[in-house]
C-alpha cells in the first residue's frame, strides 16, 4: 500500500494552498478577527465553486468524484490558513442539503456533544437536527474562546453520530494543518528575532522546541493520511488524538518561541491555539477516542 501522495494529489494540495493564499491570506484573517465575522459568504461560494465541498460527491451528481485521501489534503490546507466556518459539516452535507455542494448554503452540525452549536447564526441547516424540527433551531449566544467560532446554546439536542467517523478525521486534518503552520511560524520568528546579538533560533532550547513541534506535526499528518487511506475506525480515532495534541501543544510551544510577542493580540499564534481548543471538542473528544481505542485493543 502506497501512502505517498500522487502527482495529482500534490497538485490538488498546491492549488488549494494557492487559492487560500490569494483569497484568505493574513490580511483577510486579521480583517475577519477585527470584524468578528465567522463566515464569509463570498469566500464560501468561492470554495464551493472550486469543488471544496463537493470533492467527494460523485461526478454523476455534479461533484469532483475524489475520495477521503484527497479530502484530508484539502482540509490540511484549510487548517493551515485558519479558514473559519463549519467546513467539515458543509462538506459532509454535500449532496444531502441543497446548496451545500456549491457553497451557497452554510451547514453546521451538532458536533460538540452537548447543547452547543458553532456558527449557528450563519447556518442554513444543521446536520443531526431532530426530524421534524426547524432546519436551524433557535439558540442563545455563548462566549467562545475563538473569536472566529461563535457558539450558541440550543434547547434541542441533535444527533450527528452518523457523520462522526468522517467528521472526526476531517477535523483531525484541520488540526494537522494548523500544527504544521505553527511550526513554520515558530521557525520564521526564531530566525529573525535576535537576542544577545544572535537569532534566538541559534539557542539550543529554542531548537529543541521547534524540533519537538515538527515531530508532533509530522506524526499527526502521517496518522491522518494513513487513516484516510485505510478507512479503519481505530486509526481514525488515533489520528484525532494525535492531531489534537499536535495542534494544541505546537501552538503553545510557538507562543514560547515568540516570547512576550506571542501573547499579544497582534500575533497570529493565539488564533491557532484557540481554534485548536475548539476543534479538540468537535466530533470526537480525546476521552471518546481513547475509549474507542481501548475497546479495539481489548477486543
Amino acid at each position: 500500500m502506497d501512502f505517498q501522495p500522487t502527482e495529482d494529489q500534490r497538485a490538488l494540495r498546491a492549488g488549494v494552498r494557492e487559492l487560500l493564499a490569494g483569497r484568505y491570506g493574513r490580511e483577510a484573517l486579521r480583517a475577519s478577527v477585527d470584524s468578528g465575522a465567522g463566515v464569509d459568504r463570498a469566500l464560501w461560494r468561492e470554495l464551493g465553486a472550486a469543488g471544496f465541498f463537493a470533492l467527494r460527491l460523485p461526478e454523476s451528481e455534479g461533484g469532483v468524484g475524489l475520495g477521503l485521501p484527497e479530502a484530508v489534503l484539502v482540509f490540511e490546507e484549510a487548517g493551515r490558513a485558519l479558514v473559519p466556518g463549519p467546513l467539515v459539516a458543509t462538506h459532509l452535507a454535500a449532496g444531502a442539503v441543497p446548496g451545500a455542494a456549491d457553497g451557497t448554503a452554510v451547514v453546521t452540525a451538532f458536533d460538540l456533544g452537548g447543547p452547543l452549536v458553532a456558527h449557528l447564526d450563519a447556518a442554513d441547516a444543521v446536520l443531526g437536527a431532530v426530524p421534524g424540527a426547524a432546519a436551524v433551531p433557535a439558540g442563545e449566544p455563548v462566549r467562545s474562546v475563538d473569536p472566529l467560532t461563535p457558539l450558541h446554546r440550543v434547547a434541542e439536542r441533535g444527533d450527528a453520530s452518523a457523520y462522526r467517523e468522517e467528521g472526526a478525521l476531517l477535523t483531525a486534518a484541520l488540526q494537522a494543518g494548523s500544527a504544521l503552520r505553527t511550526v513554520e511560524l515558530a521557525v520564521e520568528y526564531a530566525g529573525r528575532r535576535e537576542q544577545f546579538g544572535r537569532p534566538v533560533g541559534a539557542f539550543q532550547a529554542v531548537k529543541h522546541l521547534c524540533a519537538g513541534m515538527l515531530v508532533r506535526a509530522e506524526l499527526a499528518r502521517t496518522a491522518v493520511r494513513a487513516a484516510a487511506v485505510t478507512g479503519d475506525g481505530g486509526e481514525g480515532a488515533a489520528a484525532k488524538l494525535l492531531a489534537d495534541e499536535a495542534a494544541v501543544r505546537n501552538a503553545r510551544d510557538c507562543l514560547q518561541v515568540h516570547g512576550g510577542m506571542g501573547f499579544t493580540w497582534e500575533a497570529d499564534v493565539h488564533l491557532h491555539l484557540k481554534r485548536a481548543w475548539v476543534r479538540a471538542e468537535q466530533w470526537r473528544t480525546a476521552g471518546e477516542a481513547e475509549e474507542l481505542l481501548a475497546r479495539e485493543l481489548l477486543g
